[in-house]
């Protein structure tokens, strides 16, 4: 599993560095302007996401988690593929909107490996299922900003394809899983409903699936705009694809290695505080990030970001697992894609909303995004610490979950 997530994590990440550009390049056959568009390319896919994640973490607690990540592996690699043929800024739209409906590599796999990973060691897997993530992270873009400076955008779209295609046929052939339906799970639309409300309802959850919205909102906020900022700062505006390149590729190196590290530390001490304290050093590097103005301070910094963000998101994933019966894996971690993925489709909203309000006429700002993005890292902290349970209640609640019949 953690070479498919990996395959997947630098496929999909391959073309993040030029998508903004790729939009520009394809033109708008109808009305709206760059930013409208922009918003748009991020934003459908993680709508449709938002509504079809749910649904299929209730399949897979049915039918089997492989299953599912070898559907969203190669349904991944058709429409990635697709994406690299588009005529307009429409037609890729469409496109992305069709990629949230049918991929959701992370979700899958994490529900696969939350169903069969040990209460106790829940930390250290879902942190290297998050290394594998970053890891993924962390090339695909450098790939991708070479593959568009030397070769055009499109073909970053075939390579992607190939890989997530790959990763579907490793998971076919290596991965495998003796799944047997627990009783407790029934079938139907009124059993979906029913998973839906027994997850919901358990203590803590909702206030994960929070800290899950608020983190995401932070770290995605400036995605769509960061390599028309890049290129704003940059004394050679043409290799921006590059530069941003290697601002994600750094970034999601350095939350490779915490993801781990930290994640191991919060089997030890408890999810709560590694969440705590990684948020707060989130916003605090968040802030600085408004005042840069060249493009290595934006990559150190960006660098210092990542490393606290890896701390904060595989800390919700093993909250998560912790608190919930193993046997709704599937349900849980849907519901959580569609949370990230309702933050994600907000996120380029509100940047764009951002930009527009604090740009004076004739220029673009995009500076207060990191501002606004540290805001919500330091709510999520306060939120945690105020709301959370104890290490001791975590771990009781933990076995609790684990026990045959809970839930």
């Amino acid at each position: 599993m953690f070479v498919a997530q990996l395959l997947a994590s630098v496929g999909f990440s391959t073309i993040f560095p030029f998508l903004p550009n790729y939009v520009e390049h394809l033109g708008v056959r109808g009305g709206g302007s760059l930013v409208f568009w922009v918003s748009a390319v991020f934003s459908v896919q993680a709508v449709s996401m938002m509504f079809a994640a749910p649904i299929w973490g209730a399949v897979a607690d049915r039918y089997g988690r492989k299953l599912m990540v070898v559907r969203s592996l190669i349904g991944g690699a058709v429409i990635i593929l697709l994406m690299g043929f588009a005529r307009s800024a429409e037609e890729l739209t469409l496109l992305r909107l069709i990629q949230g409906l049918v991929t959701g590599v992370m979700s899958a796999s994490s529900s696969l490996v939350a169903s069969v990973t040990p209460r106790e060691r829940l930390g250290y897997a879902m942190g290297l299922m998050q290394t594998a993530n970053w890891a993924g992270v962390s090339v695909g873009p450098m790939i991708g900003g070479v593959l568009e400076f030397f070769f055009g955008y499109r073909i970053a779209f075939v390579v992607t394809a190939a890989l997530l295609l790959l990763g579907g046929v490793l998971v076919m052939v290596r991965v495998e899983e003796r799944f047997t339906r627990p009783e407790s799970v029934a079938r139907g639309v009124s059993g979906v409903w029913r998973s839906w409300g027994l997850v919901v309802r358990a203590p803590g959850v909702l206030l994960a699936y929070l800290l899950r919205f608020l983190a995401w909102l932070g770290r995605t906020m400036l995605t769509p705009f960061l390599p028309l900022f890049v290129a704003a700062i940059a004394a050679r505006p043409e290799v921006a694809g590059l530069y941003t390149g290697l601002a994600i590729g750094l970034a999601s190196a350095a939350g490779t290695l915490s993801g781990v590290v930290l994640g191991r530390l919060s089997d030890r001490v408890g999810s709560k505080p590694v969440l705590v304290v990684s948020a707060v050093a989130t916003a605090l590097f968040y802030v600085p990030l408004t005042f840069v103005t060249e493009v290595w301070q934006l990559v150190v910094l960006n660098t210092l970001v990542g490393f606290a963000v890896g701390g904060v998101l595989p800390a919700i994933s093993a909250m998560l697992a912790r608190l919930t019966d193993p046997s709704e894996a599937g349900t849980v971690y849907g519901l959580d894609t569609s949370i990230g993925s309702a933050s994600r489709a907000v996120a380029p909203l509100v940047a764009g909303a951002i930009v527009t309000l604090t740009s004076a006429p004739g220029e673009t700002q995009y500076r207060y995004i990191f501002l606004a993005a540290g805001a919500l890292f330091l709510l999520a902290a306060g939120l945690a610490a105020w709301r959370l349970p104890k290490p001791e209640a975590e771990r009781a609640r933990a076995a609790a979950a684990a026990r045959p019949g809970a839930g």
